[in-house]
């Protein structure tokens, strides 16, 4: 059987034939692809002799100018931090622990409040935070890890809304009084924000929300509903998007309103085999495609494209996936979480039900095929 490596070339897209003239002129080479990419070429030889391979690995034998050997690993300190991240969770969650549902937070409220303290202890919940305000500078490979692992055991104590979404808007376009007012108690993992986008007849399409706000001397008198506001009845404030200047052009005159939340909170079978092979593997390319974003932010690149090939396989995958499993569970995939036989305490039915959301939340498909089409593929607007 062949042995494999690949080869990372830095060099001009033209020099795509040299490259491969060259490895393949090198003795015991079996066959050489070469791939080219936006940025460089990666070529994969393969050779009978294990140890030609091995020679080029090692710099034994000669490679071609500019190249490296891809090495498909994370650093050691990135693979430190996942051994601590696993050491930590499974100290913290309980013995009988089997994940939590969509929104883990909602299945104990004060052990999530508990877990997400200790992580901001640590420095992990704000982590790809800039330090100045109260991060770490991670990286976002890093940063990909944490999320990975805690979703793997759908474990609580991530913030989605503070963190992700808050913070890096106040960062880069709120003032200094509120960057101190509300970036420090996120960090701490002491408040709980959610989100006030979508309306009965405006979601993905933030551009025809109606929500108004008339300001009132040093007030602001907003009119409007907001639905999908995830965790609102556990939150402490809200960010609102809300209509200021209805004269301006409907992609203008929106603003960004912070406000304190009032009210009373709400209280082995062959085809299996085959299926779950296939949903493992689409699972591990949504898994990869995530993890190049992460990488291209790391290296200062803009993953325009990538973001939206992400986006669309990930939600797809997920609508796939929770298919697949109703499918295998049969009638006991229907059943809810207080049906005394559901299966993972209902959550199956559950996460299939909301997967058809999943494709349109943060962006539709149709949204990302045509960003991937005129961005990507260069293809022209019809």
């Amino acid at each position: 059987m062949a042995t494999k490596a690949y080869l990372l070339v830095e060099t001009s897209v033209g020099k795509t034939r040299e490259v491969a003239t060259t490895l393949t002129g090198l003795p015991g080479i079996a066959t050489v692809d070469v791939v080219t990419g936006p940025y460089d070429i990666i070529a994969m030889i393969s050779a009978d002799d294990i140890s030609v391979v091995g020679d080029l690995v090692t710099g034994t034998s000669t490679r071609p100018p500019g190249s490296a050997v891809l090495d498909f690993k994370f650093t050691p300190e990135d693979e430190q931090f996942r051994q601590d991240l696993r050491t930590f969770l499974a100290t913290e969650l309980p013995e009988t622990w089997e994940g939590g549902g969509r929104y883990p937070e909602e299945d104990d409220w004060n052990l999530t409040r508990v877990i997400r303290r200790k992580m901001a202890d640590r420095g992990w919940l704000t982590m790809h935070w800039p330090e100045e305000y109260g991060g770490q500078g991670a990286s976002p490979v890093k940063s990909a890890i944490f999320n990975e692992e805690i979703a793997y055991l759908r474990a609580p104590g991530r913030d989605i809304f503070g963190v992700r979404m808050l913070g890096p808007t106040l960062m880069i376009h709120g003032s200094e009084e509120q960057k101190r007012t509300h970036l420090p108690p996120v960090a701490r993992g002491e408040v709980q924000w959610c989100q006030g986008y979508s309306e009965p007849e405006s979601g993905s399409d933030l551009a025809s929300l109606s929500t108004r706000a008339i300001r009132d001397g040093d007030d602001l008198v907003i009119n409007g509903a907001k639905i999908w506001t995830t965790l609102a009845h556990r939150a402490d404030y809200i960010m609102l998007l809300t209509r200021t200047d209805p004269d301006a052009p409907k992609h203008r005159g929106i603003s960004f309103v912070l406000t304190k939340r009032n009210g009373q909170a709400l209280m082995d079978v062959p085809w299996v085999r085959s299926l779950m092979a296939d949903r493992y593997i689409e699972c591990e390319v949504a898994r990869l495609i995530a993890y190049n974003v992460a990488y291209m932010q790391g290296q200062g690149l803009v993953p325009t494209r990538e973001a939206s090939m992400s986006k669309v396989f990930g939600s797809e995958t997920v609508r796939r996936v929770t298919e697949a499993a109703m499918d295998v569970l049969g009638l006991y995939g229907t059943l809810g979480r207080e049906e005394k036989w559901a299966p993972l305490r209902g959550r199956v039915q559950e996460h299939w039900m909301l997967s058809f959301s999943g494709t349109i939340a943060a962006g539709t498909s149709e949204v990302q095929r045509n960003i991937i089409a005129s961005r990507g593929l260069g293809l022209p607007r019809g």
